[in-house]
């Protein structure tokens, strides 16, 4: 039996699921923006052997760029996952039942669902486009994949084209809407099982035209009432172009003790 060892020393390709962070990306206007700065350049302190540093720091929100939701992010009627009390679990400060710290990495089995191609529109579905489970079962048929085989289930709609556009505004889409699955599109997700599910776009789900992030039905679908972990701000054109479906998924947010959601970059591992 080949061992994992082997078949890594034998190569394998990575595809880089996570966008770069970079001052004035796009993001919702409800979290801090990333911000990046220089403390100390090259020349500010010089060492007697003639050596210098930079270094730097960076600010943001833990759901600004690719990051994963988790459990403790959404509450529904007061309650998190598991019918904590949202109130008592985060008591100085940090949610230490349900935070970020409690994501385990991941080195799992994958699924892209590219729903975009599927249903015919391979440069992106439109604007406000509601993704539902006749779309997902379609999507699923055309491809041949079973998504109750993978851990994680990604999801494309195509609107990750927008993430570098000179307008941050068109990728956020507050006016236009995003599309992705509502509550429906959700709920088929959550019936496979899976650990993880992600997107390309800002929030994951639906946004409709105008509304902004004023209802997340799926966020409380998948984090509250089935515990699966969301990821955001996925860029999946890679995998798209490229026609691959299925893959093995690699996946460690950095380790925040209680915070509500973590910057992730995630990476689809192939054969050659």
């Amino acid at each position: 039996m080949t061992s994992l060892f082997d078949i890594v020393a034998g190569g394998v390709e990575v595809v880089d699921l996570g966008r770069p962070y970079r001052i004035g990306m796009p993001q919702s206007p409800n979290h801090p923006p990333y911000w990046h700065a220089l403390p100390r350049r090259h020349g500010d302190m010089v060492r007697a052997d003639g050596g210098s540093a930079a270094n730097d720091m960076i600010v943001l929100g833990t759901h600004v760029g690719t990051h994963v939701d988790a459990l403790a992010h959404v509450s529904h009627d007061g309650l998190l996952h598991g019918g904590l009390d949202a109130t008592e679990e985060c008591v100085g400060g940090r949610f230490m039942t349900l935070g970020a710290h409690t994501i385990p990495p991941m080195v799992t089995t994958g699924i892209l669902l590219d729903v975009a191609a599927a249903l015919g529109a391979p440069d992106g579905l439109p604007a406000g486009y509601e993704i539902t489970p006749e779309d997902l079962d379609a999507t699923a048929r055309a491809q041949g994949v079973d998504p109750g085989t993978a851990r994680v289930l990604l999801v494309r709609s195509g609107w990750g084209r927008h993430f570098d556009d000179a307008d941050p505004a068109t990728y956020v889409g507050r006016d236009s809407g995003v599309p992705g699955v509502g509550e429906a599109g959700a709920r088929w997700l959550a019936a496979h099982a899976p650990l993880a599910v992600g997107a390309d776009t800002i929030a994951f789900e639906r946004l409709a035209p105008g509304a902004g992030h004023g209802l997340l039905p799926a966020h409380r679908v998948l984090l509250v009432e089935h515990g699966v972990y969301l990821m955001e701000a996925l860029d999946l054109e890679e995998l798209a172009a490229r026609g691959v479906h299925r893959f093995v998924f690699a996946f460690a947010p950095l380790n925040l003790v209680g915070a509500t959601g973590a910057p992730v970059r995630p990476l689809a591992v192939l054969e050659p």
